[in-house]
């Protein structure tokens, strides 16, 4: 599971759960997400021309489903920096990708958002979150 984050013209963050995210080249370093033409998210991410993916850990559930929903403020007491793109980057995640807006796409019923990573940090510890038929689920050993 990822949170993409993004930030509103006015610098307010945000952020959503999404679990379609993929890599699509290494050179040039390209990445990928998803997002529901209905989310109303979407004019954020369009108009930001950055975003950050943040892939979490098996350890960070809560913060999968605090940005899965919308109700109250989903970046109360949530730690978090910026980088080079500005994009929020949540502390603690497996992996973050800084990256800014290379295309948007049509993707039928979603868009497609394609960034080039300009900063990357991961860590060799711990075990991605995963989200599988309705369930969040774990890599066993």
């Amino acid at each position: 599971m990822t949170v993409v984050t993004t930030v509103t013209d006015a610098g307010e963050p945000v952020g959503l759960t999404a679990n379609s995210f993929s890599s699509v080249s290494l050179e040039p370093p390209l990445v990928l997400f998803c997002l529901d033409r209905s989310s109303h998210n979407l004019d954020a991410f369009r108009a930001s021309g950055r975003f950050a993916v943040n892939v979490l850990g098996d350890e960070q559930r809560d913060l999968s489903v605090r940005f899965s929903t919308t109700i109250g403020d989903r970046w109360d007491g949530v730690a978090w920096e910026r980088w080079e793109t500005g994009a929020p980057v949540l502390d603690g995640c497996l992996a973050t990708l800084d990256c800014e807006t290379e295309a948007v796409h049509d993707g039928g019923d979603h868009v497609i958002l394609v960034g080039r990573v300009k900063r990357l940090a991961s860590t060799a510890d711990g075990k991605p979150l995963l989200y599988f038929r309705g369930n969040y689920a774990t890599v066993e050993d």
